[in-house]
């Protein structure tokens, strides 16, 4: 085509293409090419021609995470069950991206979140996400959706669970029960999952004492002889926050469990979100359920409403209180 219309592959590219680059061609030289396409009888290729628009029904999911969450106990799971049963519906396929998993690190790495340049958009999973290199992918304008607050960057778009109620729930059902002394253990970091939840809390004692651990390596730090020390000084209920690996809610449980105590006999315990499914354990555990497969399904919306141009406001889900099995009143307070 290039031969018969007397210009170059790159002039047939552009003009077929629609010139999306803006280059200067002049008004004969496309007529030459239109020419030229329909002596040959040529038909566009859809396929060539979605990914040169970059649109192939594509939806990226990248997680920031040591394990890509496929395994059912992750927790993160029913978040990519949501996902999956929300892009089928749309009519969208998912590209997992997993080259992060490895240790988490390699997601720093210059140019590391430049493949998920692959989909038409993409779907963000993390506690601990690299600002820098997002920010240029919102800035370029390519399309992103971060499961969980994110407001660093004005301009990304995030659906996320409403952590601060939630805790202020569960603070407040231990201050009915009579506790005085509330203790809320959670990880080192500023991840706003984290941050959240210690508002929730600090927002639920209403005027109860309580204080605020925050640990690094959670089974080196809580030692039956932390927890001990604890209850000489009169607290009667520990909180602990979730977070992927369940760290710090395992190491709590451990250390109770070997300081002698049994909760809710004992001390109470409740935890800001669910325990890791292989815990075993004598009934539910007082805390909170995160709608995770509705959050995946309503990202999944945002994403596909930026592809379509919409800018979608801030998701925030309600957490429901769960009860459990594992708080009750303080020692010596009748039940």
């Amino acid at each position: 085509m290039a031969q018969l219309a007397g210009v170059s592959q790159t002039t047939v590219s552009l003009v077929l293409g629609g010139n999306k680059q803006g280059i200067v061609i002049q008004e004969a030289t496309r007529q030459r090419v239109l020419e030229a396409a329909r002596t040959l009888g040529y038909v566009p290729d859809p396929a060539a021609r979605r990914l040169a628009a970059a649109s192939n029904n594509l939806l990226g999911v990248f997680s920031f995470t040591a394990t890509f969450p496929t395994d059912p106990a992750h927790s993160y799971y029913p978040f990519l069950v949501g996902v999956e049963r929300e892009a089928a519906a749309r009519g969208f396929d998912l590209v997992l991206f997993t080259g992060s998993s490895s240790g988490g690190g390699r997601a720093e790495a210059p140019g590391a979140l430049e493949r998920v340049r692959l989909a038409d958009g993409c779907l963000l999973f993390g506690r601990h996400v690299p600002t820098e290199p997002l920010r240029r992918l919102v800035a370029d304008g390519f399309p992103l959706v971060h499961v969980g607050r994110r407001d660093e960057i004005a301009e990304l778009a995030w659906v996320g669970a409403d952590y601060v109620a939630a805790s202020a729930e569960v603070v407040r059902h231990l201050v009915a029960a009579g506790h005085r002394r509330i203790v809320l253990v959670r990880e080192d970091d500023d991840a706003p999952a984290s941050t959240d939840r210690e508002r929730g809390f600090r927002e639920g004692l209403a005027g109860t004492e309580g204080a605020v651990v925050r640990v690094r390596t959670p089974a080196e730090e809580l030692t039956p002889e932390w927890v001990r020390a604890q209850r000489a000084a009169g607290v009667t209920a520990f909180v602990a926050e979730e977070t992927d690996t369940g760290a710090a809610w395992r190491a709590l449980g451990e250390a109770v469990t070997a300081a002698g105590l049994r909760a809710p006999d004992d001390v109470s315990l409740a935890l800001l979100g669910s325990p890791p499914p292989d815990l075993p354990g004598d009934g539910p555990v007082t805390g909170f359920d995160i709608p995770r497969a509705e959050l995946g399904a309503a990202a999944v919306r945002a994403l596909t409403d930026l592809l379509a141009g919409q800018r979608p406001g801030p998701t925030l889900a309600r957490c429901p209180f769960r009860a459990g099995a594992s708080s009750g009143p303080p020692p010596g307070v009748p039940r």
